[in-house]
């Protein structure tokens, strides 16, 4: 019989991403559940729970040396994504007061003011990742 051993500390610290990988995965991610959650014609919870999640994922994803990336990346990715929406499909973004014939400046900061609590919770979520990653990583 052959036994499993669990992997080392080492073996496993080779399986992660650098700071570049992780920023193009969360985009490519975040891209996709954009996409998807447009098929309705507008932004809804489907974004907002795929945003925490791509920026919760992130920081665990990376090695430890890369750990600043992904903590500035949640509102970076959040305003960059919303920008995008607002060029491209500007109809789906739908909050209550703003004129319909508002601009893209106006729409992309209106939805990220709607989109605040969304920030806020997955960027704490991050950092929270961040500490518990930085406190668990092995001394040199």
């Amino acid at each position: 019989m052959s036994s499993k051993t669990a992997r080392s500390p080492v073996a496993v610290a080779r399986r992660d991403l650098s700071a570049r990988q992780a920023v193009l995965a969360a985009c490519f991610a975040l891209g996709a559940i954009t996409a998807v959650d447009l098929t309705d014609g507008r932004l809804g919870i489907l974004f907002s729970l795929g945003f925490v999640l791509v920026v919760v994922t992130a920081p665990w994803s990376v090695d430890v040396r890369s750990l600043l990336t992904t903590g500035v990346m949640p509102p970076v990715l959040l305003i960059a994504t919303l920008l995008a929406v607002s060029l491209d499909f500007p109809h789906a973004i739908v909050i209550e007061g703003l004129p319909a014939d508002a601009g893209v400046l106006a729409r992309t900061i209106a939805a990220v003011v709607d989109h605040g609590v969304t920030l806020v919770v997955g960027h704490v979520l991050a950092l929270v990742g961040i500490a518990v990653r930085v406190a668990t990583a092995p001394t040199r």
